[in-house]
């Protein structure tokens, strides 16, 4: 697909979003910074970000290129269904605040790993330390950086590492500043997200009603609904050609709960925003993100679906080839280079906003990890707070390089960029959900327990991946547990996988938990109140207004 290059319109329009955003951030940076810059300051922001920060932050860290070019793809080739990680992420989001961040925040838990050291031990902490500082280099960094660099290539038609490469010094030079930097960089950078990203599904309805004779954005809206009706189901049938994707009521009940509460409630790169403030405050922020994500399908989803009615139509037939077959990932690109002159730029803003702010939540969960839990634990206790801050900064940079390098290994999977990444992902996250959940709430759980959930959760994820390699897994159709694939061959849907891996790592934990004589006095367990878990009313009205939309919007579109 040959881009259409940008307007100087558009060049100018993306260099105000850029004067705005790093203008903005030298503000914060000058006004908020203390004499000696200490850790938790760089870190965590400590006491200076506000609700409303936490939850844009949290939204511009979560939203990508993988959400703009992946999830919008596959709104393309299997519709509003893929919105379910967005919606239910607006339920997890209250969960976590509920029931997760009170006892991060009583317990002073700053880092995954500290939680992970003291309620197991140091063995578990570095082990999990190592891997989740490999993971987020080797494929979230790298991936975002990738996909980003990859976007805005067919968007602009600027170089491949060209985009790369400014894409990584931009997020640096957000990232350096510290959390709170990027916290309230992250303010703006949604602002142009959601502005951005509207002009463009506003671009993608009037499209379609003026392809059928009409205009405006609700006749559009009414135009998908009739020409790409089985785009508008949010539960699949077990015959569906997307089932092993999204396998029916697995996304209400089922495995999409653990890669939900895995990412929102175990995850350095997410829950950083909200560890630095009070339990008030951090609440009001988890709710302010959740009341975003039920508006991010109308950004991401909506042009997919759209796209693919006019693909339908006769449209873009050219464009949305790549290597000779349909490529559903070209979708946003293709719509993005309708944009007139000026909303080009204000979408292509938008998009480069949600990549860099990526990019710095990323580089800042890894320096966090890799100086706390890592250099200041393992290689010098002693540092001081000036020392620490340092590594910190030369983290950031050598992880931003070490992801520019590996990028050029990286490729996409045909099944779409958004879904094979979650696919992946999956593979640790019921192991390591299940320390969690499990250290949180039952005092009796060991390290030996925890060991055998991070081990044996990744080794048997890999055996059910492969299992349709040595058995038919046809008898298990009729139950809804497997699907036939591409190929024909009938495998587990990886949200089910995540599913049946959980419960054997539970299972397993409790047998081992409860053998070990010890683990009746556990001087391990957190002390938990109930009266932790209470909320303020105006978080109960705001949680129970997003849970009766969520409800309205599943009964719709069921």
């Amino acid at each position: 697909m040959q881009p259409n290059l940008l307007h100087y319109v558009d060049y100018l329009v993306f260099l105000v979003y850029f004067v705005i955003v790093a203008g903005y951030g030298y503000y914060i940076y000058q006004k908020k910074k203390k004499a000696t810059t200490d850790s938790k300051d760089f870190f965590l922001a400590e006491g200076s970000l506000t609700w409303w920060a936490i939850g844009a932050s949290l939204i511009a860290s979560n939203i990508s290129a993988e959400q703009f070019i992946g999830m919008s793809g596959s709104g393309f080739s299997m519709g509003l269904a893929i919105s379910t990680y967005e919606w239910m992420a607006a339920a997890t989001l209250i969960v976590v605040a509920v029931f997760f961040l009170p006892i991060y925040l009583k317990n002073k838990i700053y880092t995954m790993p500290q939680f992970l050291e003291r309620r197991y031990n140091q063995t578990v902490s570095t082990i999990m330390a190592v891997f989740w500082l490999l993971l987020y280099v080797v494929v979230n960094l790298t991936s975002i950086l990738y996909l980003g660099a990859l976007a805005i290539n067919k968007i602009s038609g600027i170089d491949f590492y060209v985009c790369m490469i400014a894409l990584s010094f931009f997020a640096v030079l957000i990232t350096l500043g510290g959390m709170k930097v990027i916290g309230y960089t992250d303010v703006i950078q949604v602002f142009f997200l959601i502005l951005g990203g509207l002009a463009t599904t506003y671009l993608a309805l009037d499209l379609v009603a003026k392809h059928f004779g009409g205009s405006g954005v609700m006749q559009g809206f009414s135009l998908l609904h009739q020409h790409a009706d089985d785009h508008f189901h949010m539960i699949f049938k077990k015959t569906d050609a997307h089932y092993l994707d999204l396998p029916g009521l697995s996304i209400l009940i089922g495995g999409m709960w653990i890669v939900n509460l895995n990412y929102w409630g175990c995850n350095q790169y997410i829950t950083q925003r909200a560890l630095g403030a009070d339990l008030k405050t951090a609440r009001s922020g988890l709710l302010f993100a959740g009341f975003l994500k039920l508006l991010m399908p109308i950004i991401v989803v909506l042009p997919g679906i759209a796209a693919y009615v006019l693909y339908q139509k006769g449209q873009f037939h050219t464009e949305m080839m790549q290597g000779g077959s349909l490529n559903p990932d070209n979708a946003y690109p293709v719509l993005l280079n309708l944009l007139p002159s000026g909303l080009k730029g204000l979408a292509f803003a938008a998009l480069t906003a949600a990549v860099v702010a990526s990019l710095a939540g990323k580089a800042n969960s890894i320096s966090t990890i890799f100086t706390l839990d890592i250099y200041k634990k393992i290689y010098h206790k002693d540092a001081d707070e000036q020392k620490v801050v340092k590594v910190g900064r030369t983290t950031v940079i050598v992880a931003m390089a070490l992801a520019i390098i590996l990028s050029n290994f990286l490729g996409i999977d045909k099944k779409g960029g958004f879904q094979f990444i979650q696919e992946y992902t999956g593979f640790v996250s019921p192991g390591v959900f299940a320390m969690f959940i499990m250290g949180f709430f039952w005092k009796r759980t060991t390290s030996n327990a925890a060991l055998f959930a991070m081990i044996v959760g990744l080794l048997m994820s890999f055996v059910l991946k492969f299992l349709p390699n040595w058995v038919d897994l046809q008898p298990l159709y009729q139950f809804g547990w497997a699907a036939p694939n591409a190929a024909g061959v009938y495998e587990m849907a990886f949200i089910d996988r995540m599913g049946v891996v959980f419960v054997i790592c539970i299972v397993g934990m409790i047998i081992i938990s409860l053998a070990d004589p010890s683990s009746k006095n556990n001087p391990k367990g957190l002390e938990i109140d109930s009266s932790m878990f209470k909320t303020a009313m105006p978080f109960t009205i705001g949680a129970l207004f997003i849970i009766g939309i969520l409800i309205a919007l599943y009964t719709v579109y069921w």
